[in-house]
């Protein structure tokens, strides 16, 4: 049996494979067993009760999906003393996924969660900044860090950034986020996009645009998880697109030592397990007996994260 435990910023998993937040509920459970993942992510939570942005909130794009759910959430207060208690029947570590409109909103929520059962907090900082005009607080370095910053002060639990590809500056903001105190990056949240029904000429989402998700974003997430791991030195977790034990060697190859499974469930609920079953056979048809030996590998020479130019052929 190949060896699949990774650690991730001082949180040991017992393999690679979590759900995306947003994209995984209880009610899995009754699918299979969700001790058999490497984490328990959660839907993300806001302080106080927030009913979403306007219906519809999805659409379908070419074998992906946009969507505009805007964070619907019952507060800290259900979290607390709702949802813990369902996830201390697993082993497997929770990971509670937060969200915040200022840095000290963000950092006052980290602190309120950051209780018995909770074993990681992802902080999604590609939400807006209601500081700098709306703008997600992982757009920029300097945002970056001083959100970072007020949530390492907040709490004694391992915090996982969760970057935008929203972003020109990969490298730069993941290099924020590690000063700032992340002990590990997520790469990346959906892209931001948009649909239009040319019979009624109407956008598909009742808030205009949404996030893309799914094969689409699969190339730049992997792109941004490579620019990320080579940038910095924490564990960089892979999501975006994947649907496939292929698609979890990409991204480790990249530098990612786990990943995130998020659309690929909406499309069928065991995809998860599905994956992590198909990911062992690869790496035992590999001759890989440890699943970190595989972190990083990617063959590029000395090239840096960036842009490659190449000569065409003759």
């Amino acid at each position: 049996m190949v060896k699949m435990d990774v650690d991730i910023g001082g949180l040991a998993l017992k393999n690679p494979i979590m759900p995306a937040s947003g994209t995984f509920s209880e009610e899995l459970a009754d699918i299979f067993d969700l001790g058999c993942l490497g984490a328990h992510v959660t839907k993300t939570i806001t302080r106080g009760p927030r009913a979403g942005n306007a219906t519809p909130r999805v659409c379908e794009v070419d074998g992906s999906m946009l969507n505009s759910i805007g964070i619907p959430s019952k507060g800290v207060k259900y979290f607390i003393e709702k949802t813990i208690p369902f996830y201390r029947a697993y082993e497997t570590p929770l990971v509670v996924s937060i969200s915040g409109n200022t840095a000290d909103e963000f950092a006052t929520l980290c602190s309120e969660v950051s209780v018995e059962g909770v074993a990681a907090i992802e902080v999604n900082i590609s939400c807006p900044n209601l500081e700098e005009d709306g703008k997600a607080f992982a757009i920029r370095p300097g945002s970056t860090f001083e959100v970072m910053r007020k949530l390492r002060q907040a709490t004694h639990l391992p915090l996982w950034a969760k970057l935008t590809p929203n972003t020109g500056e990969t490298s730069e903001v993941a290099r924020a986020a590690e000063e700032g105190g992340a002990d590990a990056l997520v790469v990346a949240n959906t892209l931001l996009a948009m649909a239009i029904d040319v019979r009624t000429r109407r956008p598909k989402l009742g808030n205009l645009m949404g996030g893309l998700s799914g094969p689409s974003l699969k190339p730049i997430a992997l792109r941004m998880a490579y620019q990320s791991a080579k940038a910095t030195k924490i564990p960089v977790i892979g999501c975006g697109g994947i649907s496939s034990a292929d698609d979890v060697l990409e991204f480790m190859i990249a530098g990612a030592r786990a990943v995130q499974v998020g659309t690929a469930t909406f499309i069928n609920p065991t995809a998860m397990p599905a994956i992590l079953a198909d990911l062992q056979v690869r790496l035992e048809e590999m001759g890989v007996s440890d699943i970190n030996e595989i972190v990083g590998t990617v063959l590029d020479g000395e090239q840096e994260a960036g842009v490659v130019f190449m000569e065409a052929a003759p």
